[in-house]
């Protein structure tokens, strides 16, 4: 109770603070003094006068505030203060802006209080928005079977204004193109809604036109002029199937060959009136009275023919003629429409085929299929056909049965009408385990049968047999014989390794032995295993029995091949007796004994120890061969020396004059001779290897570089004169530039060289310990320029 009253005495101290202006504002800020309105519909000039509001001549305005002056929207409004006369701006839109309230701001004239008042302006809806379609142009596609007064499709349209009586619009067609004939498009409007339905009376006819264009509009009902838009409609016309199909004629043999498949028997050609292409001309073929479906039909999509074939072979000794019919129809019904009455009020009246309720769709009768059906004959041809086998069925025999042992009977038929003899042959027999009687058909064994046979699968052995009948070409029939062959004990144990290697240890040692035996089960395994000899003390087998026993070396044996004799049966006692090496080594590691790597390697080493003897063999005999090859008989001829008397003087001249040549004698052409001899001339160092047509060669031995002594001795083989010329003509030729044999070069000058009007003599350098005498260094090829220089002098 007194937080209450603290509460009133707050707010009765706050409201006696307040200025007297401000409690008189909150009593007088919601009267309206006056109302205005304004037309949205106004399309005169502005400003507008819209009327006076009635201001007490004792308040004086301060401020007029509110939308349309200083608020949305703005300056539309203005209110002279003085006489309170209000004028319109610009336009205004019904749909955004409904009222408009202004407050203005006064004082009065006597006790001076702020005073506020406020005007309304009312806006005045106006007929200024057309009714608008959604979209700007609809397009649809109906089908040409289509029945009067089916809704081909709907529009919508809306109108902006808001008040009821300026909303209300209508529909309607304003034109269409192509002009209908027999036909007329109309729309209804939905009734509470802005959707309108088009509609059609009369028939659709593609040939007429595939489009029509139509122009819908939309009209409210405004005052004075009413407002409207439009839009367009476009309706594609499906073409139908109008002209029934017919058969008109029949391409191909009617004549198959019994046996055979997928063989064309007969193109059907149609005739179809409707649009080439259109699911109305594509034709579609039935066959009837063919009750085992033998034969198929597609459409050729090219020309709409029907291909019929065979799908199953036909034969000939069922039926030798085949009586079928085939029908035609299109993809889509046969549908025709015609105008008999155009009434002025509802739908027209029609008379389609097949009959239908104008009003309902509903099929009134039954269509025919197309041009009736079109009868064919097909003939079938004898052939000559193969024998057909009875069933044979497997046969079971025990393996190591004696030749000419009883298996089947294999029994084959002619199915053609006229039968000839058969007579049979064996066919694929691998093993050549069968035998087959050419007229009985008995098969028995040709051999002793075995399981264990490479040719046998799971103790399986399959063979064929062929019938083969008389006619005229012959035909040959084939069946398979099963042969299950049982097996038999009549194959020992064998062991699967019978060389193991050992490493040598004081501990007892163990290899893997493992037997294997050809027969089943219980002929074959388990296995019991026994040493045979005197083995026994040093070895022993851990365990007896079974599939893979080891044997065991109790004590150390020394290094080396152990020969044993192992026993080994089977599970019905058949025994085998098998020798068995043991290799004894030292091994680095005890569970992997390298015996086996050890002996490889000294094999390898011993192969190549061959092979290096083996080279070395051929490279002794092709030494000999080369050595034999080179080996002459030489004749040392010793000449004798220099005399120390004789000299040559010293000229610059080379005689017997610069004017001299030098015949070439090719000498690498060696024709017709019985005998070819190379040998090897040596002038310092240039190699000459000279082929003569002489029975000799001249080898010149190159000598050393110093001065020619009487100690230098040349070895001369078979020497003659002429020999030693051409070599010497030869080694010349080749040194020598072509046309440039006497030396007649032009002098050349140089950039360095001066000017060649001026001789400057040198001085003589005289050096006596020096000798500059160019014939001392002659050496060997003295004798050679001799020859050159004086032929006379050597005979």
């Amino acid at each position: 109770m007194e937080i209450k009253t603290l509460c009133l005495l707050m707010i009765l101290s706050l409201g006696v603070q307040l200025p007297k202006a401000e409690v008189l504002l909150r009593q007088k800020r919601d009267w309206i003094i006056d109302t205005l309105t304004i037309d949205e519909g106004y399309n005169g000039t502005f400003p507008h006068y819209l009327g006076k509001i009635d201001i007490d001549s004792n308040i004086s305005v301060l401020a007029i505030t509110g939308p349309g002056i200083n608020e949305e929207p703005r300056e539309l409004l203005e209110i002279n203060q003085k006489s309170g006369r209000a004028f319109q701006l610009g336009p205004v839109d019904y749909e955004k802006y409904q009222l408009l309230k202004l407050t203005i701001k006064g004082r009065s004239k006597i006790n001076q209080p702020v005073i506020y008042v406020g005007v309304n302006f009312e806006i005045i809806d106006a007929n200024d928005n057309p009714p608008i379609f959604d979209q700007t142009a609809y397009e649809t596609t109906i089908k040409e079977s289509t029945l009067q007064g089916t809704t081909l499709i709907n529009v919508t349209a809306t109108d902006g204004d808001r008040t009821e009586k300026f909303k209300k619009f209508n529909f309607s067609i304003d034109s269409v193109s192509p002009k209908p004939d027999d036909l007329e498009f109309f729309i209804v409007k939905l009734s509470n809604s802005d959707h309108g339905t088009i509609s059609f009376k009369g028939c659709l006819d593609s040939k007429k036109a595939e489009k029509y264009t139509l122009i819908v509009k939309a009209t409210d009902f405004g005052k004075p002029k009413p407002l409207s838009s439009s839009t367009t409609v476009t309706i594609n016309i499906e073409h139908g199937n109008q002209h029934r199909p017919v058969i008109t004629n029949q391409i191909g043999q009617e004549n198959v060959k019994e046996g055979l498949q997928h063989v064309l028997v007969s193109r059907l050609q149609v005739k179809d009136e409707d649009t080439i292409g259109t699911k109305g001309w594509k034709a579609k073929y039935k066959i009837h009275g063919d009750k085992n479906n033998n034969f198929r039909i597609i459409t050729d999509p090219q020309t709409n023919e029907g291909l019929l074939y065979v799908n199953k072979p036909l034969d000939f000794e069922d039926e030798s003629l085949k009586n079928i019919s085939v029908s035609v129809e299109n993809e889509i019904p046969y549908f025709t429409c015609k105008v008999t009455d155009l009434n002025t009020a509802g739908l027209w009246k029609l008379e389609t085929d097949p009959p239908r309720n104008m009003y309902s769709g509903a099929s009134m009768g039954s269509a025919t299929a197309g041009g009736g059906t079109y009868p064919i004959t097909v003939v079938v041809e004898d052939v000559n056909e193969p024998p057909i086998f009875d069933p044979l069925k497997p046969v079971s025999v025990h393996e190591n049965v004696k030749e000419g042992h009883y298996l089947a009977t294999c029994t084959a038929r002619d199915p053609d009408a006229t039968s000839t003899d058969i007579r049979y042959i064996k066919g694929d027999d691998p093993a050549d385990f069968a035998a087959v009687d050419s007229k009985t058909g008995n098969i028995t064994t040709s051999r002793i049968l075995d399981r264990e046979s490479p040719f046998d699968e799971d103790g399986v052995y399959v063979i064929t047999i062929h019938a083969v009948d008389s006619g005229n070409p012959s035909m040959t029939g084939t069946a398979t014989l099963s042969i299950y062959i049982i097996d038999e004990n009549d194959n020992a144990p064998f062991l699967n390794e019978s060389t193991f290697y050992m490493c040598q240890s004081d501990k007892p040692s163990r290899v893997k032995v493992t037997a294997v035996d050809l027969d089943e089960y219980p002929f074959g395994g388990p296995f019991w295993f026994e040493l045979v000899g005197d083995a026994n003390n040093i070895w022993r087998v851990d365990p007896g029995q079974g599939y893979s026993v080891n044997l065991v070396n109790d004590k150390k044996v020394y290094s080396g091949h152990h020969e044993l004799q192992l026993e080994v049966s089977d599970y019905q006692g058949k025994k085998a007796l098998h020798n068995v090496t043991v290799t004894v080594c030292e091994c680095a590691d005890p569970t992997r004994p390298d015996c086996r790597q050890l002996k490889a390697t000294g094999s390898i080493v011993g192969a190549r120890a061959l092979g290096i003897m083996f080279l070395g063999i051929i490279l002794l005999i092709g030494l000999l061969f080369l050595t034999f090859l080179i080996t002459c008989k030489p004749e040392k001829l010793i000449l004798p020396d220099d005399d120390p008397v004789q000299h040559l003087m010293t000229s610059n001249t080379e005689e017997p004059g610069n004017d001299c040549e030098v015949p070439f004698l090719p000498l690498n052409h060696c024709v017709g001779l019985q005998r070819n001899e190379c040998g090897v001339v040596t002038q310092s160092i240039i190699p000459l290897k000279v082929c003569s047509e002489l029975p000799s060669a001249v080898e010149i031995r190159p000598p050393t570089n110093k001065p020619q002594t009487s100690s230098n001795t040349v070895w001369m083989e078979d020497a003659h004169q002429t020999i030693l010329l051409t070599v010497v003509m030869t080694a010349l030729n080749t040194l020598e530039v072509p046309s440039k044999e006497l030396g007649d070069y032009e002098p050349i000058k140089y950039a360095d060289e001066g000017d060649m009007e001026h001789n400057f003599e040198l001085d003589t350098i005289s050096n006596p310990e020096a000798p500059f005498d160019s014939d001392l260094e002659l050496d060997s090829t003295f004798l050679p320029l001799a020859l050159i220089c004086s032929p006379d002098m050597f005979p």
